[in-house]
């Protein structure tokens, strides 16, 4: 049942039977409790990847990122270089590395560019091998999307996957995002883009409002109910 439909059955209850405020607080209280999390972290990184030796040294989980290794505690990804054909990447804590295969028409195995629906999980073949347009089938000017593992801060493994956006040339390139799965050994699909925001429900009344609404309602009947008692009392006897 919706919060709304919850919330208008207990208006109801109020209306025809002057439920307590107490009982109507703990109804509402109910309908209004926090959701579940998600188990997939999403992150907008919007992270240029420099082209040069460093690169951006990222960890997915804290979401920091520099250009030096010692500033990221537990890195997870380092996408860097300094050519134009290709991007290398350099390897994490095992068990890193990102998802290997010829992408989208390479000639070559690499660090591929993945089809959205790619399952990215323990069946993955996992490396750093440089990406290019024939190394992993990378596609210039468009968005481009990778497989990777991780260590997460659980000391387990976990699986997710990013969208690199590529300009030009494989020099100009920009992290859009990343998601991984919060669940540790558990893979994950790459959707082809980050999913749209859930529809936010109706504006449902706090607490504090409908216990007053309650209080109200629950004066309100009982006033009827006692001018009702007196009007009944004062009906004059007729003798016959």
């Amino acid at each position: 049942m919706s919060r709304n439909k919850k919330t208008r059955k207990v208006l109801k209850q109020i209306v025809r039977g002057g439920v307590a405020a107490t009982g109507v607080l703990t109804a509402v209280t109910t309908v209004v409790t926090g959701e579940a999390n998600a188990d997939i972290i999403h992150w907008d990184a919007n992270l240029v990847i420099p082209n040069n030796i460093d690169g951006k040294y990222i960890n997915v989980e804290t979401r920091v990122a520099a250009s030096a290794a010692g500033l990221v505690t537990g890195w997870d990804l380092n996408p860097y270089g300094t050519s134009t054909t290709a991007m290398s990447w350099f390897a994490a804590a095992a068990p890193s590395g990102q998802v290997m295969g010829l992408g989208q028409g390479g000639t070559t195995s690499a660090v591929a560019s993945l089809s959205a629906g790619t399952i990215v999980g323990s069946a993955s073949t996992f490396g750093n091998t440089a990406s290019s347009v024939t190394a992993g089938g990378w596609v210039l000017n468009a968005d481009n999307y990778f497989g990777f593992r991780f260590l997460g801060a659980d000391a387990l493994t976990h699986y997710g996957y990013g969208k690199m956006t590529v300009g030009a040339s494989m020099g100009v390139r920009t992290l859009a995002f990343v998601e991984f799965e919060r669940t540790a050994a558990t893979s994950i699909t790459i959707l082809g883009a980050p999913p749209a925001p859930p529809t936010p429900p109706a504006a449902v009344p706090e607490p504090s409002s409908l216990a007053l609404l309650a209080v109200g309602a629950a004066g309100l009947i009982q006033r009827r109910r006692r001018q009702a008692a007196k009007l009944g009392n004062n009906i004059p006897t007729v003798q016959a």
